[in-house]
């Protein structure tokens, strides 16, 4: 089969979880398809980036589109300048000309039986009508995410502007899922979303998965330092949900922890640490606290921990901390949004907590309580077991070709674009 894969922003290093996800599916593709994964970004040319991509992935396209990189109040004045631009900011600033014209050539000369869109960003840039199957990755549902950006504001001016981009995305996103000829999924959560917008059928769940091999338990680091119990937090932290999680951890939780346990210490680890993050280590009367930021590898900090929290309010999608964490033999307390989509249950493999009571006291108890943890610790090893990587490229892979064989039927005057329910 082969298949043209495309994405807006670079692939490696592999570092948030939509590129992990990425990248272990397209591994497992090109080992076994004519896989061109086309990627472009912006900023300046990196020969290093291209080169390694090609070892990777060979036959790899890499374009750098030459567009700067906003931030601050120069990203700002451009939101403002294009406020009245029918796409919503987020991926109307991928959009590339170049990109574009590539992409009609391929389309109109039909060199691939099968075309992946990894996600919005880089839909904008596909032609209008696909004579090609079309698939679209969605990581989340975006929309969802700025519905609970919103929903969860407390400054007025933000409040606003997420409203704003949540209308402009639902148009956007329900317009792009309708379009392409199938969308892939990762959780049924996110399914039943977008089938009110397209038939059940045109809408298939592929669930996240873990990299066994790096992520296993580690029998002789201790996950509980009984002197100084740590509680970890792992994701980029230039992302709003992620900021937003650990400043409610920080102000409404960490302190009902430190009263009941005033050894405990918690620790952030994530590339990009935003000043709002920052400043909880920053401050002298919070020295139980330490920012990481960029680190060679979570695992050493996931061995190191008695309890790994999610305490997300706001995301989509899924988290592949948690199975991450769970492969390590960690006990877990997330909130239902920061566990959605997984297949965790609570009170077996995984604590969900809501509130921020609840939520600490679920951390305490499992600090206090080493048996419990213990439980826990075997349940969650058991359940991310079921999810290794080769087993989701094995779906994925099924996914596209059920939807190329189902649009050559339908040309030839077929049932249309039906993938079969056995995936």
């Amino acid at each position: 089969m082969r298949i043209v894969w495309v994405k807006a922003d670079k692939l490696l290093p592999v570092q948030n979880g939509g590129n992990i996800r990425t990248y272990h599916v397209l591994r497992y593709l090109s080992a076994r398809h004519q896989l061109t994964f086309y990627s472009y970004y912006g900023g300046t040319s990196d020969p290093d980036y291209e080169r390694e991509l090609q070892r990777q992935l060979p036959g790899a396209v890499a374009v750098c589109t030459g567009k700067r990189a906003l931030s601050g109040a120069a990203r700002g004045l451009d939101y403002l300048s294009q406020l009245r631009a029918h796409p919503p900011y987020a991926v109307s600033r991928f959009a590339d000309a170049k990109v574009q014209k590539q992409l009609q050539t391929w389309f109109r000369e039909q060199r691939f039986d099968v075309a992946v869109c990894d996600f919005l960003d880089a839909a904008v840039n596909f032609p209008g009508s696909l004579n090609l199957p079309s698939v679209l990755f969605q990581h989340n549902v975006e929309s969802e995410i700025w519905r609970r950006h919103a929903a969860t504001a407390a400054n007025p001016a933000k409040t606003m502007m997420y409203r704003m981009e949540f209308q402009k995305m639902l148009r956007y996103e329900r317009a792009a899922v309708c379009k392409f000829h199938h969308v892939i999924a990762v959780s049924e959560n996110d399914r039943s979303l977008m089938t009110q917008w397209v038939d059940g059928d045109r809408v298939t769940v592929v669930p996240t998965g873990v990299d066994l091999a790096e992520y296993r338990p580690d029998p002789v680091a201790s996950d509980a330092n009984p002197s100084a119990p740590l509680i970890t937090f792992v994701g980029a932290m230039d992302w709003e949900p992620n900021v937003d999680g650990v400043e409610y951890f920080c102000s409404e939780i960490w302190p009902l922890i430190k009263a009941q346990v005033p050894q405990a210490r918690f620790r952030i680890v994530g590339r990009n640490p935003d000043r709002r993050v920052q400043k909880w280590a920053s401050d002298a009367s919070k020295d139980s606290i330490e920012v990481t930021g960029r680190v060679p590898s979570v695992v050493e900090h996931l061995h190191q921990s008695a309890v790994v929290i999610v305490p997300l309010r706001i995301g989509g999608g899924t988290r592949l901390k948690i199975y991450e964490a769970m492969a390590t033999a960690k006990a877990v307390v997330s909130t239902t949004v920061g566990a959605e989509g997984l297949d965790v249950h609570h009170g077996r493999d995984i604590v969900l907590a809501d509130d921020a009571r609840s939520f600490a006291q679920a951390v305490i108890m499992l600090l206090r309580d080493p048996d419990l943890r213990l439980r826990y610790q075997k349940a969650a090893v058991e359940t991310a077991a079921r999810y290794d990587w080769p087993a989701i490229g094995e779906r994925f892979s099924e996914i596209l070709q059920s939807v190329a064989e189902n649009k050559s039927l339908a040309a030839r005057g077929g049932s249309g674009m039906r993938v079969r329910a056995s995936l």
